[in-house]
């Protein structure tokens, strides 16, 4: 029996038809990526499935006995207890203090809080299971960077996020269902999530714009379409590429029909002749054309993005010598210099808390350094989307927001009507007419970005531009930044949004340590320093730091050569066999197995990660000096 079925579902709200008698078949070991564009039913799937939501019409049936964890898009404003308290609110084992809504029994305030419960069964006699689970709520709050102890509720965005993860996990789910987990979480607890979703051994579900996390973790994309499930096996460029050709099928049967549908009403406006010697099936059939035309969804509209460019900037932008900034006693950037000059496209990443943001604010002067100096370029025209949307008023329409009280906008010498110009950011008129407050948050980035591109401007400051945006919004927003001709700082944790965009990167790497980079994300991964380990023989003993000997690099002879022309087969080998573990790990069979089976097939794809990230280091550093010793020849 399949871990999750569901048949013939539909679902509306108001008049509008969310799913039309979709079914879905998911079974245990499935890695699935849920897709689709903003206000498809992504979030609305999730919690058919996981019973917060019942359907108009079929049925959800979840494999007896097995549990399931659901983490929200959504991160609640105010969870009363702990950090513990609420990582432990997810624990089965404990059921007669957590129930399954562990949010009531917190926000009882009569109740004692859960860590001093959890102490006391600690220090009672142990029955069936609770060490092991007591040990896993331990492991589990480790994890996090956050004292256990520490209000929930004074938490980061981020923290917020991951406690909750970790709440969905305490339990060991079967099921476990993702909302937009990448959401305020930097690139390292990204690179977390990723290696948490892939030891995983029962069945995910995942709603994500992140394209590189659908890539390395979806062994199956789930497309929501016009209340329709576009379903493949595969991975997610294989995906698009699929998606592609139905599309183009798609269009191709339409325009056929249309033409058809078009004769068949030139036929039967033809006059006298026509109405005497027409068939009456053949009128039949035209009236059941029509009805298919009448009742055919068309595909949801593009936004269309055009940035206002103002007059050219002058050549250098800004110019930041051995620049220092504290906050109180908390150095965050010390002694960081970089020249940015008219058409670069500066990527900026760090941890949550880094000081991304203050680097921004002092590029722009908006904040002075306490060491160091800024200087900045001639005639900058800066938009700037601050992560926060703090510019956009709740209680005003969506018009007022990008209109300033005009019934018009101009971008780039041309005059629209307002309405029209929201048209191509897929407000209608009715959603242009109300309050932001109302709007997804989705809606609400699609919107910023809307007002932003009115302003005129040759330097654009984008601080987390892709929370929430669909996939496809995302790939024209990429689209415009790559053609816009003025300069660009960008903040963001979306690694392939970096990788598509940026010309060079600055990165937080530690401490109040800042360094710049040519290139985008995977630039940086092969050209950061690496850590130094200690070798075997010497570690955990202290003899102070290292002499300072100059090392004469090896001689590419012989032995090097051969080892250089090995590593192409070697990695091949090895991607071969980590292909096909990804395979076995992706069929129901393996899980019937024994756990120590399961526990094996997870180990060796950790071994095969540590050895193609070995063989790919090995053969960079081979190449360089194979290039330095034909560099040296052809000098002599």
């Amino acid at each position: 029996m399949a871990l999750i079925s569901m048949r013939g579902i539909s679902l509306s709200f108001t008049h509008v038809p969310l799913f039309d008698g979709i079914n879905l078949t998911v079974e245990r070991g499935e890695k699935i990526g849920l897709v689709g564009r903003n206000g498809a039913g992504k979030s609305t799937l999730l919690q058919l499935i996981e019973g917060s939501v019942q359907p108009d019409s079929g049925a959800v049936s979840v494999q007896h006995g097995a549990h399931s964890a659901y983490l929200s898009q959504k991160v609640p404003k105010e969870i009363p207890g702990t950090v513990f308290d609420v990582v432990a609110g997810g624990s089965r084992q404990y059921a007669d203090l957590v129930t399954k809504q562990p949010t009531a029994v917190l926000l009882n305030k009569n109740t004692t809080p859960l860590h001093e419960e959890l102490d006391r069964i600690r220090r009672t006699p142990e029955v069936e299971g609770e060490s092991y689970e007591k040990e896993q709520l331990s492991k589990m709050v480790s994890q996090l960077g956050a004292d256990a102890g520490r209000a929930f509720n004074s938490l980061s965005a981020g923290l917020k996020r991951q406690v909750l993860l970790k709440r969905a996990l305490v339990g060991e789910p079967d099921i476990l269902l993702l909302d937009e987990p990448t959401n305020h979480m930097d690139i390292d607890s990204i690179k977390e999530l990723e290696e948490m979703m892939m030891r995983f051994t029962g069945a995910l579900i995942f709603v994500t714009h992140d394209r590189m996390l659908l890539q390395r973790i979806a062994t199956r994309i789930v497309e929501i379409d016009r209340g329709r499930l576009f379903d493949q096996s595969c991975d997610f460029e294989t995906f698009l590429v699929r998606r592609s050709a139905d599309r183009e099928a798609e269009e191709t049967q339409n325009a056929l029909f249309d033409k058809k549908l078009q004769q068949e009403e030139h036929w039967i406006r033809g006059g006298i002749k026509a109405r005497r010697t027409r068939n009456e099936g053949r009128v039949r059939e035209l009236e059941r054309m029509r009805e298919i035309r009448r009742s055919r969804l068309e595909r949801p509209g593009k936004v269309k993005m055009e940035a206002h460019e103002a007059e050219r900037s002058g050549t250098m932008v800004a110019k930041a010598d051995k620049i220092g900034f504290n906050y109180g006693d908390t150095q965050v950037i010390s002694r960081f210099s970089t020249t940015i000059l008219k058409g670069d496209r500066v990527g900026i990443l760090g941890p949550n808390g880094s000081g991304k943001t203050t680097l921004l604010r002092l590029l722009l002067g908006m904040l002075s350094p306490v060491t160091g100096t800024i200087r900045l370029g001639a005639n900058l025209q800066i938009s700037y989307f601050d992560q926060l949307l703090e510019q956009l008023e709740e209680n005003k329409t969506v018009i007022e927001n990008v209109g300033d009280g005009k019934d018009t906008v101009t971008v780039n010498g041309k005059t629209r009507h307002i309405v029209g110009y929201l048209r191509d950011f897929l407000f209608s008129p009715e959603q242009a007419r109300s309050l932001v407050s109302v709007l997804s948050g989705g809606e609400r980035n699609r919107l910023m970005l809307a007002r932003l591109f009115t302003r005129p401007s040759n330097l654009l400051v984008l601080d987390e531009p892709t929370n929430d945006l669909d996939i496809e919004t995302l790939d024209l927003l990429e689209d415009l930044l790559m053609n816009y001709t003025g300069t660009i700082l960008l903040v963001s944790h979306d690694r392939t949004f970096i990788n598509n965009i940026v010309t060079s990167t600055v990165v937080f790497e530690g401490g109040s340590v800042v360094n710049e980079y040519v290139g985008g994300y995977d630039d940086w991964l092969h050209q950061r320093p690496q850590e130094t380990k200690p070798s075997k023989a010497f570690a955990g003993k202290q003899y102070g730091p290292p002499a300072q000997v100059p090392r004469a690099k090896p001689k590419f002879g012989f032995r090097l050569q051969r080892e250089l022309a090995a590593f192409p087969q070697t990695i091949e080998w090895l991607e071969r066999e980590q292909q096909e573990l990804f395979q076995a790990m992706g069929e129901p069979a393996l899980y019937k197995k024994d756990r120590a089976d399961i526990v094996a097939a997870n180990d060796r794809l950790e071994e095969l990660k540590r050895l193609l990230a070995e063989a790919y280091a090995r053969w960079e550093e081979l190449e360089q000096l194979r290039l330095a010793g034909e560099n040296s020849r052809l000098s002599k």
